[in-house]
This record gives structure tokens, C-alpha cells and sequence, in this order.
């Protein structure tokens, strides 16, 4: 469960920096009917660089409520209640370059270059600035999405229509239903839609993109969702399930329970790498079980690497998040459960 005032905040915070940098990397698609004629190129140009690189933090209405944004202090800039005098498009291009320090908005210089900036600028100032628009429909076919309206169940947690926290027992059966598969399916990516307490708590299990041609079979009519409805739809939930490891010592199982709450996240339960996160960062990260990289690391130096993290790739320093103790936790479940390792 994730509550905004645990003791967890801290590496759930890791996450979410984590996930907003590689969001950039993740390959979604502009619907076939978006508008691209030659008077609004430049704001079509700018609206698939967003849907490309900023909605998960901005969100795709870019009114900034979504997940990362409860987690995010300061939280994103909501551009739907910025000042139209001062967010112009020079500002926008400003911050781009620049970043803002203090928050999680870092400079975009070397992954945009000076066009690219100036035609997301342009497509934030009159999309969300100017006319408060809702942007590009996603769950459509185009984006992988056939019949989305079988989730039907889980729309109105994400619309904001019920509560997300609004008590199970209050909930109908067919409503409970819907809040299972949006905490354990769409939640990790979607606006979380309104909450009741500011104290927001959810499941945060995120449902591989349905990339691949994985999709779930389409009934005849919709049908409230079962709480697995959604789980075919990943050709990455193989690399999902932790191994089975039996005989570890406490420091071991402690280490598992570190691993699989935090490191998961991008090197997989199975600590491949090849789940969802981990297959679209760059560059990946590391295969934990690929003799040809493990035979080469030590004990020691996936400690450093572990608190120190990694220069040049998405790899963060835990060193203010996980203890020496923890850390050394971590690599002795390392050392067991994918590969031995030498000290």
C-alpha cells in the first residue's frame, strides 16, 4: 500500500523520479486522426512530444493530477490554472533548457533540441494555458486500447465520479469490482481522479502497456471486469514473478523483501530487467541474472554501486534511502537469488 505519510515516502519517491525520467522513453502513439494540418504543425508537432515525454507528471490534461503528482513536492505545475501572461511560450522554452531548481522538473538540453522545445512550448500555451483543452484522447485502438470500454467498471475512480478512498464496504459489488482493477491496474499511470482525504492509500501493482499485439479477447457485451481482467495484456508479467528461493538466511529474506519492494521496479521481480520500466529505459538496466555481466561484479562493488548509484544511466544513489545495513541486505539476496557473487 502506498500512503503519503509513511516511513515508505522516501524510495516511493525514488520511484516516481525514476518512472517521470523514463517516461520520456516510453513509444505511445498519436491517435490516426489527429489533426496535422500545415496551420497547426507546429502545436501537432508539440502535442505528440507531451503525450511522448510530460504527461505523466503534468498529466495528459496537463492539470498535474496524477500519481506522481501526489508524491512530487512541489508538485508539477497544474498549466491549466497558470497565467496566461506570464506562461508564454518563451517561458515555457526557458524552463525547458533550464530546468527548475528544487523540483523535479529537470532541463530537457539533451533530449530536445531548440525546434522540439519551441513546438511543445507552443502546444502547452494554447492547449492548456489558453483554451484549458483535454487534449488527445489515449484509450483508443490506435494506442493499443481495443474496446477499453470493457474496463468500464473502473471509469468512474478515474474520472473522480466515486472516491478512490471511499470505503469497500460502502461500495457495490460491481463498484468494488471497479476499484480493484483501477488501484491494481491503472492507478501507476492514470490521473488518480478525487480522493475524499488527503491522505491518499492505494495498491500500486502498474499494468504493463498492452504492447506486442497482447490483448485480451473482446466480449460480445461489456462486463464488469474481473480483478485480473487486465493481466493478459502484458508480454512482461513473466519477468513479474519473484523466484522462489528456499533456504535463505535473515539477512537474505530481508534482502528479498528490499529487492522486491524497491529494486523491482526496474530490474524486475525475476531481476532481469526485462519487465516493463526496465525495457524501456535507457540504457537498461542491469540483467542481474546475465552471466556475462555478473561474473565480473563483486560484493563490494554493488554495494557502491547500490549507494552511490550509477553516472549515466537511470540507476539513483540509495545511500539516503537504505541503510549499510540494508544495502548489504540487498546484495546477500542478490548473491543468492541470480547469481553468486564474490566478495
Amino acid at each position: 500500500m502506498i500512503s503519503i505519510h509513511s516511513r515508505e515516502t522516501k524510495w516511493r519517491l525514488s520511484k516516481i523520479a525514476l518512472l517521470a525520467t523514463c517516461c520520456g522513453m516510453l513509444a505511445w502513439t498519436m491517435p490516426a486522426n489527429a489533426n496535422t494540418t500545415p496551420a497547426s504543425g507546429q502545436i501537432e508537432a508539440g502535442r505528440k512530444i507531451y503525450n511522448f515525454r510530460c504527461y505523466f507528471c503534468h498529466g495528459y490534461s496537463g492539470n498535474a493530477q496524477t500519481v506522481a503528482a501526489s508524491f512530487l513536492n512541489p508538485p508539477p505545475v497544474d498549466f491549466t490554472r497558470a497565467d496566461p501572461a506570464k506562461f508564454t511560450q518563451e517561458h515555457i522554452v526557458s524552463v525547458l533548457k533550464s530546468g527548475k531548481p528544487g523540483t523535479a522538473m529537470q532541463s530537457f538540453r539533451s533530449v530536445l533540441n531548440e525546434t522540439e522545445m519551441e513546438q511543445l512550448a507552443a502546444f502547452v500555451e494554447d492547449e492548456f494555458v489558453h483554451r484549458k483543452a483535454p487534449n488527445t484522447h489515449y484509450h483508443t485502438p490506435e494506442n493499443g486500447w481495443k474496446n477499453h470500454q470493457r474496463y468500464w467498471a473502473a471509469f468512474p475512480f478515474a474520472t473522480g465520479e466515486i472516491p478512490v478512498d471511499r470505503p469497500w464496504n460502502q461500495l457495490t459489488k460491481v463498484q468494488a469490482r471497479g476499484k480493484h482493477l483501477f488501484l491494481a491496474s491503472c492507478v501507476i499511470c492514470h490521473d488518480h481522479g478525487h480522493t475524499a482525504s488527503d491522505v491518499a492509500t492505494w495498491e500500486a501493482t502498474p499494468l504493463s502497456y498492452p504492447r506486442n499485439n497482447y490483448s485480451n479477447s473482446t466480449p460480445s457485451t461489456p462486463a464488469p471486469p474481473k480483478p485480473d481482467a487486465m493481466a493478459s495484456a502484458s508480454p512482461y508479467l513473466l519477468h513479474e514473478i519473484p523466484p522462489r528461493v528456499t533456504g535463505l538466511t535473515a539477512l537474505e529474506r530481508k534482502g528479498e523483501k528490499l529487492f522486491q519492494g524497491n529494486c523491482a521496479f526496474c530490474h524486475a521481480a525475476d531481476g532481469t530487467g526485462k519487465n516493463w520500466i526496465g525495457s524501456f529505459l535507457i540504457p537498461h538496466p542491469r540483467n542481474l541474472r546475465d552471466p556475462a555481466f555478473m561474473d565480473t561484479m563483486t560484493r563490494t562493488r554493488l554495494t557502491a554501486t547500490i549507494r552511490e548509484g550509477l553516472p549515466g544511466s537511470s540507476m539513483p544513489a540509495w545511500k539516503s534511502v537504505l541503510s549499510e545495513q540494508e544495502i548489504a541486505a540487498v546484495v546477500a539476496y542478490v548473491a543468492k537469488a541470480f547469481h553468486p557473487l564474490p566478495d
